[in-house]
């Protein structure tokens, strides 16, 4: 009888069955699961690989929010954008920051012309605590970064009263 060797790396070219990429047994099963993992991740906020492009083309700002007894501070980057791109909206308890980016770089030369645009819009919701002045709020815009201050109310800036634990005996 006579028998075949079991190692590819001894076959002979002629020995070697054709054979498409498609036909591998386990590529059917790669697609079925990665359309399981991408019906499943659809909608959420968090996404699987094969949507990180999506989420790498999207512009979402940094912002450090900080509170003390009299005000809350917002700062926003947001690089390569001008006031007149970003929208503020405050609510009793919210804030909300949108905008859009346009970005459209141009570049000639001798025997060539390279164009790139990207655009982006964004929305980011802030929870606020109560007792925002809303008549005092103030927003100025310098260099890309956009400075929110919320100042607090009288009665909300009062300090608080520690209550004292008494043991229960």
């Amino acid at each position: 009888m006579f028998g075949r060797n079991l190692l590819p790396s001894l076959w002979n070219q002629s020995d070697v069955p054709s054979r498409r990429e498609e036909d591998h047994p386990f590529l059917g099963i790669q697609r079925d699961m990665n359309q399981l993992f991408d019906d499943f991740f659809r909608g959420l906020d968090v996404a699987p690989l094969s949507a990180a492009g999506e989420r790498l083309n999207r512009f979402i700002p940094s912002l450090d929010v900080r509170e003390d007894d009299k005000e809350v501070k917002i700062r926003v980057e947001l690089p390569g954008m001008d006031e007149k791109d970003v929208e503020v909206l405050l609510t009793d308890n919210s804030l909300t920051l949108k905008g859009e980016k346009k970005e459209e770089k141009e570049d000639k030369g001798k025997g060539y012309y390279h164009m790139e645009r990207s655009y982006g819009s964004f929305q980011r919701v802030i929870s606020l605590p109560e007792g925002i002045d809303a008549k005092k709020v103030d927003a100025k815009f310098k260099k890309g970064i956009l400075s929110i201050s919320l100042p607090k109310l009288e009665q909300a800036t009062a300090k608080a009263k520690k209550i004292e634990i008494k043991a229960d005996k």
